[in-house]
């Protein structure tokens, strides 16, 4: 007896997801902690920081408070409220000790970290500060600063003077990054559309920058790259990665946001990545809601995710394991990379303890060796995988038969498509329409349809007859049930309604149609026209 197959739909174009990359897993692993509430503020987050030390406290500006969280616990450790206006920016000192933070009335204030004593104010903005960065080397007596004032300055924090006026932007100085190389380079922006790279060792810097670059938006964030060679820069909607070393060469334009990029900051991904362990990546937020990792060694996005509010603010550890983000609405997303413990389950990064990132290998204990007294003896060997020069010989997989396969199998042609039609999957009831048609049944099926079940069939026809996966055999398929079945169908009201219902939407469908065409008319000259500018 020959063997009997289940009917299979054909393949068709289809838009299932893609498997997701080890880079995603290893994004996606940021979690909130089950005991860690979302902590939201009245006022817009509008900048975070890291502390560059263990356990990597943060801080966020909020209104006219900075408040502290525990890198360890994420959990709320103090807040500054010493602000007569709005705190704007903040920053951690190179050894974590300090944290300096500027306010809309153009002051710049020197807290203690962890007693939270105000240590010094620095006076000289005559606008608001929206630029505090402390260098990234071992400098622990000056800082820089930027303000709507388009001033951009350099200060002895010992003495509370201001040691440099850097001057030449012409608007608003909001963003800037020291360079991870020297402790006297730095990079402003503002909203000018101009990024300025200063030099203190030049002698004529108050005149002028040594380097200008021109983003062609306002810019809202410069973070220096890693190696100190590269800059990267948000404006508008695009993040732009410029070469310093190369004379300031535009490398780079990444322009996946819908709307205006307003912070940047560096990650780093973890190990689980493969070859891309311990490569760095850029982090974007955007007014879109959407937070993106850009992989600029390779210039692609590799993640992207989406926020239920406009993001101001990004922050990550540098222990790579506190994701921090601010939202125009005042919530604060924080994620914590989970880890591996015993057993191999996963469980939240350790709020109460300090395990690491590998699995914690339990000691084996001695084993008896197996005799015929134990039920394992002659089960062994059952799970145990091929080699490399076995030879495997898998069992064949039952065949499961759904209903309408077994009227198949009987040559219950009839009940076979009236089985399909009552199905939830219009593939296989397409299937099995195309089966019928091979043996050359489909049509003496139709005619043995009563009314009720004909209806199913017009039913099902005018459904699906304007997808385009199933257009070209339905569409025949309604031409042959109304010419063969055209008296039944003018004697009955519902079958005429699914017949003026199947034109309706085939009309609708040819004027959709017409419109692309013209639509296509009327762009194609214009990619002429552009491709020759090229």
């Amino acid at each position: 007896m020959a063997e009997t197959y289940a009917v299979k739909p054909k393949l068709r174009p289809s838009f299932s997801p893609t498997a997701p990359s080890p880079e995603s897993k290893y994004w996606k692993s940021f979690k909130t902690p089950k005991d860690i509430h979302t902590n939201s503020f009245t006022f817009p987050l509008t900048s975070l920081s890291f502390s560059p030390v263990a356990p990597h406290d943060f801080a966020a500006a909020h209104s006219a408070s900075i408040s502290i969280f525990s890198g360890k616990t994420l959990d709320l450790k103090s807040s500054i409220t010493a602000f007569s206006d709005a705190a704007a920016s903040t920053s951690f000192r190179c050894d974590g000790k300090l944290l300096a933070a500027g306010d809309l009335t153009g002051t710049i204030h020197v807290f203690e970290a962890k007693s939270r004593s105000h240590l010094r104010r620095l006076k000289g903005h005559a606008a608001g500060t929206r630029l505090v960065c402390y260098p990234h080397v071992a400098d622990k007596f000056h800082l820089f600063s930027g303000g709507d004032d388009s001033v951009v300055k350099y200060w002895d924090v010992t003495t509370e003077k201001c040691i440099s006026e850097l001057l030449g932007h012409k608007d608003y100085v909001r963003c800037g990054d020291a360079s991870p190389a020297s402790d006297q380079l730095f990079a402003s922006g503002s909203y000018d559309h101009r990024i300025r790279l200063w030099d203190l060792r030049a002698s004529n810097t108050a005149a002028g920058s040594v380097m200008e670059l021109s983003h062609e938006k306002p810019v809202e964030s410069v973070i220096y790259l890693p190696s100190g060679g590269l800059l990267a820069t948000a404006g508008g909607n695009s993040v732009k990665i410029w070469d310093v070393i190369g004379g300031g060469k535009l490398l780079y334009s990444m322009e996946s946001h819908n709307k205006t990029v307003t912070a940047l900051c560096m990650g780093k991904v973890g190990k689980e990545c493969g070859e891309a362990a311990g490569e760095y990546r850029i982090l974007s937020v955007s007014l879109d809601g959407y937070m993106k990792v850009f992989d600029y060694a390779k210039f692609k996005i590799t993640y992207s995710m989406r926020f239920p509010e406009p993001l101001l603010s990004v922050g990550f550890s540098a222990d790579c394991r506190t994701r921090v983000i601010g939202s125009s609405k005042g919530t604060l997303y924080v994620g914590r990379r989970r880890k591996v413990a015993r057993g191999g389950e996963e469980e939240e990064e350790g709020i109460g303890g300090d395990m690491g990132w590998e699995a914690v290998v339990e000691e084996e204990q001695p084993r008896r060796p197996l005799g015929p007294s134990y039920f394992r003896y002659f089960s062994r060997g059952q799970n145990q995988k091929p080699g490399e020069g076995d030879y495997l010989i898998r069992r064949p997989k039952k065949v499961r038969f759904s209903e309408h396969d077994k009227l198949l199998k009987k040559f219950r042609h009839k009940e076979a498509l009236v089985a399909a039609l009552e199905g939830k999957n219009p593939e296989s009831a397409v299937a099995v329409m195309e089966e019928l048609v091979a043996r050359k049944k489909l049509l003496k099926c139709v005619l043995n349809l009563d009314r009720e079940e004909l209806g199913a069939l017009l039913g099902f026809v005018q459904r699906y007859a304007t997808m385009a996966r199933y257009a070209g055999f339905l569409v025949r398929v309604a031409k042959k049930v109304v010419e063969v079945r055209a008296e039944d169908i003018r004697c009955c009201g519902e079958l005429r309604g699914h017949i003026r219902n199947l034109k309706r939407d085939a009309e609708e469908e040819m004027r959709v149609q017409q419109s692309l065409v013209e639509l296509q008319g009327l762009i194609s000259p214009m990619q002429r026209i552009a491709a020759g500018f090229r």
